[in-house]
């Protein structure tokens, strides 16, 4: 019985003490299951809402400037950009100006402009004579400048050209830095989606007409003013390269004025354009000046149709030389602009006109004196 007695209670004790582990353990798994869910879920739920957040804003471009957020509404895509200073490069100022819309019906009232796009080095010397002439046509063209890097333009508040340079970067005559100028006043020009012209004048450029006749004279033409002659000699195909094949060819080889105006069609095309750009940069250097061969080789094999095959900015090369003659205070008379008006001849939308020049140059600062006191008389504003 003690033996018993001594067995019994030990069997009796084990059987109390081993029956509730397995609850406890099963208790136990279950709370640190359902506590490792809650954690996985809420830890989940933070990194998608902070983590990808993060991750983004460390990625974004400085393309997205606040002229050019993304837009909520069809204003933000109308509305002109108001600061021309932005930070893109090249690059990015391209392929943000290559947008096309492919729908041709504009869901607005649309009024095209003519963008004026100024390629100087400094200074616009005959800036009062451009002030007299844009005078109140507001609306109807914007302004765009392209100068040296470090040059400033210190114009009032009130002048057309106020905050109208767009960043820019160094040119050199002759070079492909030139066309990359051109390019770059292009696309900033572009980025306005209500200019539908595209003219490029220099600083020593002046208008013949008033800006009504001018403005009329470009809407209705059915063709973009840019010459593309096939030229022989060797100023025309003796600068030819035959690097140029397959892309260009002899044949298709051409040579124009650098000034040019262009609609929006071919303003986009000029910008967007990487199948020629490489083949001019490498293979056209002076004595090939690459700003007389290369928008006129690409364009009139993309589009010959649209060609006028002629400038609209008279230049007097009468006097030979690699530059053309320049005209300062004493030449500028009204017998100087008469023999000049006088001697036009050309084509407008196929038929023929005396009015073929409606810009010319080149004229010096000494001029503008001269010129404002003809302005009215001569050009009609």
């Amino acid at each position: 019985m003690a033996l018993e007695d001594g067995k019994e209670p030990g069997i009796t004790i084990r059987l109390i003490q081993n029956r509730p582990l397995p609850l406890r353990l099963l208790q136990f798994f279950l709370l640190f299951l359902v506590l490792g869910l809650g954690v996985s879920i809420i830890s989940m739920y933070t990194f998608r809402y902070f983590g990808i957040q993060n991750v983004t804003g460390v990625g974004r471009s400085n393309i997205f400037l606040p002229c050019f957020e993304a837009p909520n509404d069809l204003e933000n895509w109308i509305r002109p950009p108001s600061n021309l200073l932005h930070k893109m490069n090249d690059t990015e100022l391209f392929w943000r100006a290559s947008f096309v819309p492919r729908i041709k019906e504009y869901p607005y009232r649309r009024v095209p402009k003519i963008a004026f796009m100024f390629l100087t080095k400094g200074p616009l010397p005959l800036a009062p004579l451009w002030e007299r002439f844009f005078k109140g046509h507001e609306g109807l063209y914007s302004i765009y400048v392209h100068s040296l890097p470090s040059y400033a333009g210190n114009y009032t508040p009130s002048s057309v050209f106020y905050k109208r340079q767009i960043p820019s970067q160094v040119v050199e005559w002759g070079r492909m830095s030139m066309c990359d100028a051109e390019r770059r006043l292009l696309a900033n020009a572009l980025l306005d989606i209500s200019n539908e012209w595209f003219i490029l004048v220099s600083e020593a450029c002046i208008p013949l007409h008033n800006f009504s006749i001018i403005y009329r004279y470009i809407s209705r033409s059915r063709y973009s003013f840019m010459g593309s002659f096939d030229e022989d000699g060797p100023y025309g195909r003796g600068r030819y390269n035959w690097n140029m094949q397959p892309e260009v060819t002899l044949a298709q080889w051409r040579k124009g004025s650098q000034w040019f105006e262009v609609n929006r069609r071919l303003a986009v095309n000029i910008i967007e354009d990487t199948t020629y750009y490489p083949k001019f940069r490498d293979f056209c250097q002076p004595a090939c000046y690459v700003d007389e061969h290369y928008f006129p080789t690409m364009l009139s094999i993309q589009a010959p149709r649209l060609l006028a095959n002629r400038t609209l900015t008279w230049t007097d090369w009468s006097r030979g030389g690699a530059h053309p003659a320049t005209f300062g205070k004493a030449d500028i008379t009204e017998q100087f602009f008469k023999k000049m008006f006088e001697g036009q001849s050309c084509t407008y939308n196929n038929q023929p006109t005396t009015v073929c020049y409606l810009f010319a140059r080149k004229f010096a600062p000494s001029a503008l004196d001269p010129l404002l006191s003809l302005a009215s008389k001569v050009f009609g504003f």
